[in-house]
């Protein structure tokens, strides 16, 4: 099983660090500019599975622990139970489209085309983290009390966010969330080291 990704990307670590919670070995194969016949769409990760191509992170999360998820521990990583899925699916929407997009709408032009920041983005991002704070109230996990890919999702995002300067001190449930994840979340080194990495690129 082949998957083309950066180490920087947070969706790459974010798949990674599924493929690693679930025990699943992944061919890490380089991005090149001649790879359009698997990824359409430039899609940073792309996953290569037989015959299977996908990309999008959160499918590849998802289609992980569908395929290969074999334990009781593996299934609370994208739960079965249509309640529970539903859960995920909603916070992995509002990741996707929410705290993920702001990021990039904040940063990228930041770090890409060495743009200052802009405060009306800036404050998009907060509100977004201001949301996450709110799923975390009285839970250690997105969702509930158990990890899931929600999680090792929005932790490869908050990594990269934390790197690039952003302060966590004024979302407390953000913060312990963090601090604990980074203890917990398997491959959390590779996501903290592919998220210094990131930032770096804003300073070349």
């Amino acid at each position: 099983m082949d998957l083309f990704h950066r180490p920087s990307s947070a969706p790459s670590r974010a798949v990674r660090m599924t493929a690693m919670a679930l025990g699943v070995p992944l061919e890490l194969r380089e991005l090149h500019g001649d790879q359009q016949h698997l990824r359409p769409q430039y899609s940073i990760p792309t996953l290569k599975d037989h015959g299977l191509v996908l990309w999008e992170s959160h499918t590849i999360q998802m289609y992980l622990v569908d395929r290969y998820g074999s334990t009781p521990e593996d299934e609370e990583l994208y739960p079965r139970e249509a309640a529970r899925r539903a859960l995920v699916n909603q916070r992995l929407f509002f990741d996707a489209c929410v705290l993920y997009h702001g990021f990039v709408e904040y940063y990228e032009e930041q770090v890409f085309d060495g743009l200052g920041g802009d405060g009306r983005k800036l404050e998009s991002l907060k509100e977004a983290v201001k949301m996450v704070d709110r799923f975390l109230e009285g839970q250690p996990y997105v969702t509930g009390q158990a990890m899931t890919i929600v999680d090792l999702s929005m932790l490869a995002t908050v990594a990269t966010m934390v790197a690039l300067g952003f302060d966590l001190r004024p979302y407390q449930n953000v913060s312990e969330w963090y601090k604990h994840m980074k203890d917990v979340a398997p491959g959390s080194d590779l996501n903290e080291e592919g998220a210094r990495e990131f930032a770096k690129i804003k300073s070349i």
